[in-house]
């Protein structure tokens, strides 16, 4: 018998007597049970019998007559009532599938969404541990600045950041003094804001 899951159950019966049609175990003439014969082949009430016999009524596969049953008038009717329940059928499960997907495509999201949170989180405390973090700049430009000492460059207060540390010909100079000079080829290092990078290269090199 071919059903839909959700479908009543009267609709349910009058399909099943519209496939019985269809493969010629009920022939057009015949006569169907009554509706208290119907309900009891069911199990079912005589008022779902009777709307049974009206769905197959109004599609113009019987012809209903008080008193004396149904009548088989038309079997292309009947085939043509299950080709529409069947199309419906499939309307239906492709409905689901599609609820169903989206409702697994939102719990996906749901994931990623909390991924994101737990990335953005553990950004925002890189973020807040960066200015531990030292930048790095290698000198290979011309300067003006070049041989001067960083007191007399008054460093700190021209870029607002702390140098930490000089590579100097392959020697590593950390935390160098007030009368280090910066020269060509070097490389420093130092901590301060995010646009730290920018101030230093603005105050060596003019850009």
């Amino acid at each position: 018998m071919t059903t839909a899951t959700k479908q009543p159950r009267y609709r349910q019966i009058a399909l099943d007597i519209a496939e019985n049609i269809a493969h010629n175990q009920i022939k057009v003439g015949d006569k169907i049970h009554a509706r208290s014969k119907l309900a009891t082949k069911y199990g079912v009430s005589a008022e779902t019998a009777r709307r049974a016999i009206n769905v197959l009524a109004d599609m113009g596969i019987v012809q209903s007559q008080h008193g004396t049953g149904a009548t088989i008038i038309s079997q292309d009717k009947a085939i043509d009532f299950i080709e529409v329940e069947q199309a419906s059928s499939n309307l239906k499960t492709l409905k689901n599938d599609m609820v169903d997907s989206i409702a697994a495509q939102q719990q996906e999201l749901d994931r990623l969404s909390n991924l994101l949170k737990t990335f953005l989180e553990k950004t925002q405390n890189y973020q807040q541990a960066g200015p531990l973090l030292p930048f790095e700049l290698s000198l290979n430009e011309d300067s003006d600045k070049y041989g001067l000492s960083l007191h007399d460059l008054n460093f700190w207060h021209q870029t607002g950041v702390t140098l930490v540390g000089i590579d100097h010909e392959d020697k590593l100079i950390i935390s160098p003094g007030p009368y280090m000079t910066f020269e060509k080829g070097d490389t420093i290092y130092f901590v301060g804001a995010e646009d730290s990078v920018a101030k230093v290269s603005q105050f060596l090199f003019n850009h």
